[in-house]
Protein backbone atom coordinates (compact mmCIF):
# COMPACT_ATOMS: atom_id res chain seq x y z
CA UNK A 1 0.00 0.00 0.00
CA UNK A 2 1.02 3.14 -1.16
CA UNK A 3 1.30 6.23 1.53
CA UNK A 4 -0.03 9.25 0.48
CA UNK A 5 2.34 12.25 -0.65
CA UNK A 6 1.26 14.82 1.58
CA UNK A 7 3.93 17.55 -0.04
CA UNK A 8 2.25 16.55 -3.49
CA UNK A 9 -1.58 16.67 -2.12
CA UNK A 10 -0.65 20.28 0.02
CA UNK A 11 1.07 21.67 -3.44
CA UNK A 12 -1.75 20.54 -5.64
CA UNK A 13 -4.17 22.29 -3.44
CA UNK A 14 -1.96 25.05 -3.68
CA UNK A 15 -2.11 25.37 -7.35
CA UNK A 16 -6.26 24.59 -7.41
CA UNK A 17 -6.36 28.05 -5.40
CA UNK A 18 -3.72 29.66 -7.70
CA UNK A 19 -6.10 28.88 -11.02
CA UNK A 20 -9.24 29.24 -9.46
CA UNK A 21 -8.18 33.06 -9.01
CA UNK A 22 -7.12 33.61 -12.70
CA UNK A 23 -7.29 31.79 -16.03
CA UNK A 24 -3.56 29.80 -15.90
CA UNK A 25 -1.67 28.09 -19.05
CA UNK A 26 -0.32 24.55 -18.67
CA UNK A 27 3.40 26.28 -19.20
CA UNK A 28 2.48 28.71 -16.08
CA UNK A 29 1.15 25.74 -14.05
CA UNK A 30 3.47 23.34 -14.94
CA UNK A 31 6.82 26.04 -13.92
CA UNK A 32 4.60 26.75 -10.90
CA UNK A 33 4.74 23.35 -9.66
CA UNK A 34 8.55 22.56 -10.44
CA UNK A 35 9.07 25.89 -8.32
CA UNK A 36 7.17 24.91 -5.25
CA UNK A 37 9.64 21.59 -5.16
CA UNK A 38 8.01 18.87 -7.34
CA UNK A 39 10.11 16.79 -9.21
CA UNK A 40 9.11 16.53 -13.08
CA UNK A 41 7.03 13.38 -12.77
CA UNK A 42 5.10 15.08 -9.98
CA UNK A 43 4.38 17.72 -11.90
CA UNK A 44 3.24 16.04 -14.58
CA UNK A 45 0.73 13.99 -12.41
CA UNK A 46 -0.39 16.97 -10.66
CA UNK A 47 -0.58 19.10 -14.19
CA UNK A 48 -2.66 15.95 -15.48
CA UNK A 49 -5.21 15.91 -12.16
CA UNK A 50 -5.63 19.62 -12.66
CA UNK A 51 -6.75 19.16 -16.40
CA UNK A 52 -8.84 16.72 -15.67
CA UNK A 53 -10.33 18.65 -12.75
CA UNK A 54 -10.63 21.92 -14.95
CA UNK A 55 -8.88 23.86 -13.21
CA UNK A 56 -6.70 24.36 -15.93
CA UNK A 57 -8.10 24.82 -20.07
CA UNK A 58 -5.70 26.38 -22.40
CA UNK A 59 -8.67 27.32 -24.51
CA UNK A 60 -10.45 28.94 -22.41
CA UNK A 61 -6.76 30.44 -21.01
CA UNK A 62 -6.29 31.83 -24.71
CA UNK A 63 -9.88 32.53 -24.86
CA UNK A 64 -9.51 35.31 -21.92
CA UNK A 65 -5.81 36.11 -22.44
CA UNK A 66 -6.95 37.57 -26.01
CA UNK A 67 -9.91 38.94 -24.71
CA UNK A 68 -8.35 40.86 -21.84
CA UNK A 69 -5.05 41.97 -23.83
CA UNK A 70 -7.34 43.00 -26.64
CA UNK A 71 -9.78 44.91 -24.25
CA UNK A 72 -7.74 46.42 -21.59
CA UNK A 73 -3.97 46.80 -23.33
CA UNK A 74 -4.91 47.81 -26.96
CA UNK A 75 -2.63 44.48 -28.24
CA UNK A 76 -3.01 43.99 -31.90
CA UNK A 77 -3.50 39.85 -32.74
CA UNK A 78 0.38 39.75 -33.84
CA UNK A 79 1.25 40.37 -30.40
CA UNK A 80 -1.47 38.65 -29.17
CA UNK A 81 -0.58 35.51 -31.38
CA UNK A 82 3.43 35.68 -30.37
CA UNK A 83 2.38 35.43 -26.39
CA UNK A 84 0.20 32.63 -26.71
CA UNK A 85 2.56 30.90 -28.84
CA UNK A 86 5.66 31.94 -26.30
CA UNK A 87 3.29 29.73 -23.54
CA UNK A 88 3.43 26.77 -25.93
CA UNK A 89 -0.54 27.26 -26.68
CA UNK A 90 -1.54 25.15 -29.72
CA UNK A 91 -2.43 26.66 -33.32
CA UNK A 92 -6.37 25.52 -32.47
CA UNK A 93 -6.32 27.75 -29.54
CA UNK A 94 -4.90 30.19 -30.84
CA UNK A 95 -7.10 30.13 -33.73
CA UNK A 96 -10.39 30.14 -31.73
CA UNK A 97 -8.62 32.96 -28.97
CA UNK A 98 -8.32 35.04 -32.64
CA UNK A 99 -12.48 34.28 -32.90
CA UNK A 100 -12.87 36.46 -29.54
CA UNK A 101 -12.04 39.84 -31.39
CA UNK A 102 -14.76 41.31 -33.11
CA UNK A 103 -13.17 43.21 -36.86
CA UNK A 104 -15.40 46.41 -35.90
CA UNK A 105 -13.90 46.79 -32.30
CA UNK A 106 -10.58 45.72 -33.89
CA UNK A 107 -10.90 48.54 -36.32
CA UNK A 108 -11.90 51.07 -33.32
CA UNK A 109 -9.31 50.73 -31.32
CA UNK A 110 -7.10 51.51 -33.98
CA UNK A 111 -8.63 54.11 -34.64
CA UNK A 112 -8.96 55.05 -30.72
CA UNK A 113 -5.12 54.67 -30.59
CA UNK A 114 -4.30 56.96 -33.62
CA UNK A 115 -6.45 59.74 -31.96
CA UNK A 116 -4.90 59.27 -29.05
CA UNK A 117 -1.21 59.19 -29.88
CA UNK A 118 -1.88 61.96 -32.60
CA UNK A 119 -2.26 64.27 -29.27
CA UNK A 120 1.44 63.29 -28.11
CA UNK A 121 3.14 63.36 -31.55
CA UNK A 122 4.75 66.75 -32.02
CA UNK A 123 5.81 66.32 -35.47
CA UNK A 124 4.03 68.08 -37.76
CA UNK A 125 5.36 66.97 -40.86
CA UNK A 126 2.47 64.57 -42.54
CA UNK A 127 4.94 61.68 -43.50
CA UNK A 128 7.00 61.62 -40.45
CA UNK A 129 4.02 62.17 -38.21
CA UNK A 130 2.43 59.19 -39.85
CA UNK A 131 5.96 56.71 -39.46
CA UNK A 132 5.31 57.62 -35.88
CA UNK A 133 1.93 56.22 -35.45
CA UNK A 134 2.77 53.50 -37.95
CA UNK A 135 5.74 52.21 -35.70
CA UNK A 136 3.80 52.92 -32.61
CA UNK A 137 0.56 50.97 -33.59
CA UNK A 138 2.96 47.89 -35.40
CA UNK A 139 4.84 47.84 -31.98
CA UNK A 140 1.31 47.52 -30.08
CA UNK A 141 1.09 44.30 -32.52
CA UNK A 142 -0.99 45.80 -35.32
CA UNK A 143 -0.39 44.41 -38.66
CA UNK A 144 1.31 46.96 -40.99
CA UNK A 145 -1.10 46.31 -43.86
CA UNK A 146 -4.11 47.36 -41.40
CA UNK A 147 -2.12 50.57 -39.72
CA UNK A 148 -1.67 51.87 -43.47
CA UNK A 149 -5.70 51.50 -44.31
CA UNK A 150 -6.39 53.09 -40.84
CA UNK A 151 -4.35 55.70 -41.58
CA UNK A 152 -5.38 56.45 -44.85
CA UNK A 153 -8.76 56.80 -43.77
CA UNK A 154 -8.26 58.91 -41.09
CA UNK A 155 -6.20 61.52 -42.78
CA UNK A 156 -9.05 61.68 -45.77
Amino acid sequence: MKIPDIKFHQTLNALRKWCAAQERCQQECFFKLRILGLGEEQAEQALAQLISEGFINEERFARTFARGKFRIKKWGKRKIVFELKKRNISEYCVRKAMQEIDSNDYRAAIEELIRKKSKEIKETEPYARNSKLAAYLISKGYEPEVVREALNSTSD
